[in-house]
């Protein structure tokens, strides 16, 4: 178990894909520009092109990860996380029901 503390360590926001294309260099991953209430958007790598076609994602609500540290996959910088359920078949985005501001908190 971790603590309140550690989950409130957390940053989760809600965040409006603005762009989404293929890696440019990876089979299983897309590349996500979301608007999180920022300057500009934020740059995601996702493994989730099995899943879920670019032009099907603009405009889509998800829940991001927003402190995570940056990373690079595939010469790609990544500056935050999507989350998804994984299930024996398929993934999916977790949403809402209904549409919010982006950048609005999850907590």
């Amino acid at each position: 178990m971790i603590s309140y503390e550690d989950f409130a360590k957390l940053e989760l926001k809600i965040g409006t894909v603005k762009e989404a294309e293929e890696h440019p260099d990876a089979d299983k991953l897309l590349v996500l520009k979301v608007d999180l209430g920022e300057e500009e958007p934020r740059q995601l790598v996702a493994g989730i092109k099995k899943h879920y076609a670019p032009q099907d994602l603009i405009g889509r609500q998800i829940v991001v990860l927003a402190n995570l540290e940056p990373r690079t996959l595939r010469g790609v910088e990544s500056k935050g996380m999507l989350l998804a359920a994984r299930g024996k078949e398929k993934v999916v985005l977790l949403g809402l029901d209904q549409e919010v501001e982006p950048g609005s908190t999850i907590g």
